[in-house]
């Protein structure tokens, strides 16, 4: 029964989203998170995307975010971090565009449990600065909210470490500064997703999933359909 309303959740964040729709695209993302805790207060973030164009014509983003994380004790932590963005715009006549986006970002994670549900709050700043088209580079500063809760689908797994689960997330990001950079909005994008996977032990999790990315544009909205497999790993 649980899963019926976990699912009802999903479809609550996804009605949220359907409005305005002016361009929908379909991608498929590659998604690898590692976590490494080195001592008891110091460990290492990173996380690696593929991202394809529209219709999975071509690899459009390439993204490689490392991070330095200090652990405030069992349920949170805050990690400081950099971001490499590469985009590849392939042209027709031309030679294709390629531009880089650098960020620095900070970021606060809470967890916590609910009987059998993990959750996790992630709290993100950037500091993002973007290379255009015609050679110029813009500033512009985003603050992120992200919730995820993981479902053992086995029954009385209060210590998840191996199973089945399904996973629900969503984030919402804001241009907190500069936005006439960006889009011209406050609010620059939401995505949601729905996961199923596999823990195979407590250092290794695969899931695959639907997300729905609604953003902003400086005219109406772009509607992107991803599937996404991503690789969790913990050390």
């Amino acid at each position: 029964m649980r899963i019926y309303y976990f699912l009802l959740a999903f479809l609550c964040f996804y009605s949220s989203m359907a409005i305005a729709q002016t361009s929908v695209q379909s991608t498929g993302w590659l998604f690898l998170m590692n976590s490494n805790k080195l001592s008891k207060k110091w460990g290492t973030h990173l996380d690696v995307q593929l991202r394809s164009g529209d219709q999975f014509s071509h690899l459009r983003n390439v993204m490689f975010r490392p991070g330095l994380t200090y652990f405030l004790n069992d349920k949170s932590d805050l990690t400081l971090g950099y971001l490499l963005n590469q985009t590849y715009i392939p042209q027709e006549s031309t030679a294709d565009i390629q531009l880089t986006e650098h960020r620095i970002w900070q970021q606060y994670i809470y967890r916590h449990k609910l009987n059998t549900l993990n959750f996790s709050h992630r709290f993100r700043l950037e500091q993002r600065f973007i290379e255009q088209q015609n050679g110029t580079d813009i500033f512009a500063q985003r603050i992120r909210y992200f919730a995820r809760v993981i479902l053992p689908l086995a029954k009385g797994q209060q210590k998840f470490e191996r199973g089945a689960f399904a996973a629900l997330q969503n984030e919402l990001m804001f241009n907190v500064q500069y936005n006439n950079h960006i889009n011209g909005h406050f609010f620059d994008q939401n995505r949601a997703y729905l996961a199923g996977g596999f823990r195979f032990s407590k250092q290794f999790d695969l899931e695959a999933g639907y997300l729905n990315q609604a953003q902003k544009m400086r005219k109406g909205q772009t509607i992107n359909h991803a599937i996404q497999l991503a690789l969790y790993t913990r050390f």
